[in-house]
């Protein structure tokens, strides 16, 4: 098996097969976006909670039964944590070496993710449909 000179090849065959995996537009696509959906769903939220700090529990779940803060807390989480695991998958991608333990990594922060996705939305549902919408 014949070495390989480095110096003799050019620099497009040096990054052969480093380069792009074809992903990189659609996930800053998806970041820009969560980006700018979080600037009001956030400050729609501490409006919020700045509102309700002296609510008692009956007059936060009044609240709380409005459809309009049923769809909003529920946009509220999921473009928070989808943007949360967006920049944790560039973190590992970008500080892991490992393959096999990144892809591991970005697998388990979705799962993750996505759980506590789930079990707050369904708290949300469940605190606005005890009410009785």
């Amino acid at each position: 098996m014949s070495k390989t000179n480095n110096s003799i090849l050019t620099d497009i065959k040096k990054a052969k097969g480093l380069g792009s995996a074809h992903h990189g537009a659609t996930h800053k696509l998806l970041h820009d976006i969560t980006t700018l959906l979080n600037i009001p769903l956030v400050a729609w939220m501490i409006y919020t909670i700045y509102s309700l700090r002296a609510a008692s529990y009956e007059e936060f779940v009044a609240w709380m039964s409005n459809p309009i803060s049923i769809v909003v807390s529920i946009l509220f989480v999921i473009v928070t944590l989808k943007h949360f695991a967006l920049e944790l998958q560039v973190v590992y991608e970008d500080y892991i070496s490992c393959k096999s333990l990144r892809l591991i990594k970005i697998i388990g922060m979705k799962l993750f993710f996505f759980t506590l996705g789930v079990t707050a939305i369904i708290s949300i549902l469940k605190v606005a449909f005890t009410a009785g919408i």
